[in-house]
């Protein structure tokens, strides 16, 4: 595909890969009790109820006109409720697992498709699947570091005390820092290890 049509397909799958991230941080929330994130209509797959501006809109568009090999984002955290969970500290995990868990069995299908549909598939499909496969591929690997706001932190912070699970779920000041951090060691160390992986489940 051309390099541009490839940018503006690979910004459409991260609009909705950061949505069923979303959705499933809300279902599995849903799943231990809790129905903020049903209650407050987030539990859809239209995208406007979960862009977030800057970190849907901006950043990847930023990301797009620097010419960047890949685009990250995130969309509006689903709203949840540690103490309604049935479980504090199980369900805390599980639903920080849950939005990495997607994007992972998003990679998984489609990078089985390629691996055994190939044959039948033309060469724009199998370019499109393995932009599917980077997008979630990226998303997985930047949403698992331990540095809040991201999944990993909270992960990480489920098996702490209360006070870390707290500093993880609101973090006030950390949280720009904390992006900022992840931009600088995902764009200097992680995502020669992404295209690694990625050339690894496509080939």
């Amino acid at each position: 595909m051309d390099t541009q049509v490839d940018k503006i397909f690979y910004f459409l799958v991260l609009i909705f890969s950061i949505v069923i991230h979303e959705l499933a941080h809300g279902y599995a929330a849903l799943y231990y009790g809790d129905t903020t994130a049903k209650d407050a209509g987030r539990l859809t797959l239209n995208p406007i109820k979960h862009i977030d501006p800057v970190g849907s809109i901006i950043v990847p568009v930023f990301l797009f006109i620097i010419g960047s090999p890949y685009m990250v984002g995130w969309a509006k955290p689903v709203p949840y409720n540690p103490m309604n969970l049935r479980n504090e500290k199980l369900g805390t995990r599980a639903v920080a697992f849950a939005g990495i868990l997607a994007n992972l069995l998003i990679v998984l299908i489609f990078t089985l498709l390629i691996k055994f549909g190939s044959s039948f598939m033309s060469v724009q499909m199998i370019q499109m699947s393995a932009l599917i496969v980077l997008v979630n591929l990226v998303l997985a690997l930047f949403n698992i570091l331990p540095i809040p706001p991201l999944d990993g932190s909270k992960i990480l912070a489920s098996f702490g005390t209360a006070k870390m699970r707290e500093m993880v779920e609101y973090p006030r000041g950390a949280t720009m820092i904390g992006f900022f951090i992840v931009a600088i060691f995902l764009w200097h160390f992680l995502s020669p290890y992404v295209f690694n992986v990625f050339n690894f489940l496509i080939k």
